[in-house]
């Protein structure tokens, strides 16, 4: 309507004066209510055409879209595993930090592994305390054999030297039984060295790893029995939470609960610009917004992404060939825009529903040297028709609440 009076100004109103003060023709006598398409043809005419372009180039370069809404990402509360409910720690709905704990599983099966393997670890600290000890005892080993062996030894070479000097006087049997237990004793020192170096082995390597294995699985049974502990991963607030001791819940089929962080939807709108406008959202554009949460409000806000798939024409390959005509909706443009200023959210609850304008500016084409005037005019006029379009979100806004409350009836 508005455009329509707009071009009306400067196609049926001139047309009128040039037949009323030109002509001389009289409403009502010459122009009558049968004669007007007859009389004011050109400007009707003109008139229609000409609103018909206003609005298409308004919407063509100035989009807008009611497909918008703060959408919002929740967590949703699972545990590692799976299990039955212990103890709930949170109600029904409840602000949370970081770190709470939400609700404990059934942790028996967890206690017994980690009194287990505190176990195991006490059990290789105590046979390195053994194992020293046999270090300790192997070393007494060897210097007792090597005593031994060392009074043999004299033994043989002092009747060795007696049989040097005085053949005879020693048998040689004694001799060869004397060299026999020399030899009996440095196998006894070789095998009390040879178990010193085996219990220092022990000691040294194959302990240290025994035990590094049983902290390993100490700290395996603590990380599993931490587990039992669902806890908050980030700080928002639990909603629905409808969870009660003794329910089975695992990752599959059966969450506990939604998390809902804090700040979610509060700092970008997501909007669906129709796919004709695929060539004029650009990043960077200023755009406007009204929600139904916040109403009588214009936000200000700047286009930041654009998408570059349409959803609407993904699949996933199965056994069947893709129809394209089962495509029942075209599918939109997903822009996301974020306030132009600081806080500009603030007041409207996330996931609520928004009209969303988006404006062209081509300010620095026009200011290029190089843009002809007819093309520097035709860009004004794209640009100084942007004013109409934000009239008509504020006219938008305005009747928003009163379309919601009276004439729908909510």
């Amino acid at each position: 309507m508005l455009e329509l009076m707009i071009c009306s100004l400067v196609t049926i109103l001139p047309d009128y004066l040039y037949r009323r003060y030109r002509q001389g023709k009289r409403f009502g006598k010459e122009i009558t209510f049968f004669s007007v398409w007859y009389e004011l043809r050109w400007g009707i005419t003109g008139c229609l055409v000409l609103t018909v372009s206003l609005i298409t180039m308004i919407f063509y370069f100035h989009p807008s879209t009611t497909s918008a809404a703060l959408y919002f990402r929740t967590v949703p509360i699972l545990p590692e595993g799976s299990g039955r409910v212990a103890e709930v720690k949170v109600g029904f709905t409840a602000p949370v930090k970081k770190g709470d704990v939400l609700f404990t599983l059934d942790s028996s099966k967890q206690e017994a592994a980690l009194e287990t393997a505190k176990r195991k670890v006490a059990e290789v600290d105590a046979s390195i305390t053994g194992a020293q000890s046999d270090v300790v005892k192997a070393e007494a080993q060897i210097q007792e054999a090597r005593a031994n062996h060392q009074q043999a030894k004299d033994e043989l070479d002092t009747k060795s030297e007696l049989q040097r000097r005085n053949p005879g006087i020693v048998p040689q049997r004694d001799i060869e039984k004397l060299q026999v237990l020399v030899d009996q004793r440095q196998a006894g020192v070789d095998a009390a060295t040879a178990a010193k170096q085996s219990a220092t082995l022990q000691v040294s390597t194959l302990l240290p790893a025994q035990k590094a294995s049983a902290e390993a699985a100490l700290a395996q049974a603590q990380v599993d029995l931490d587990k039992t502990f669902v806890r908050a991963g980030v700080d928002g607030r639990v909603e629905q939470f409808l969870l009660r001791t003794g329910d089975v819940v695992n990752q599959l089929m059966r969450p506990a609960g939604v998390l809902i962080p804090d700040g979610a939807g509060k700092k970008a709108l997501q909007a669906g610009f129709g796919q004709l406008e695929a060539q004029v959202i650009k990043e960077g554009m200023v755009a406007e917004a009204t929600c139904v949460s916040k109403p009588w409000v214009i936000i200000p806000m700047v286009v930041t992404s654009v998408q570059d798939y349409i959803a609407a024409g993904q699949f996933r390959s199965g056994e069947q060939l893709l129809d394209v005509q089962n495509v029942a909706k075209p599918g939109t443009i997903l822009a996301s825009l974020e306030p132009l200023y600081k806080d500009g959210l603030d007041g409207v609850t996330p996931g609520s529903s928004c009209i969303v304008n988006a404006y062209t500016s081509n300010h620095d084409v026009i200011a290029d040297p190089r843009t002809g005037a007819l093309k520097g005019f035709a860009l004004h006029a794209v640009d100084a028709t942007a004013l109409v379009h934000a009239l008509l979100l504020r006219i938008q806004a305005l009747l928003l609440p009163i379309q919601t409350l009276v004439f729908a009836g909510h």
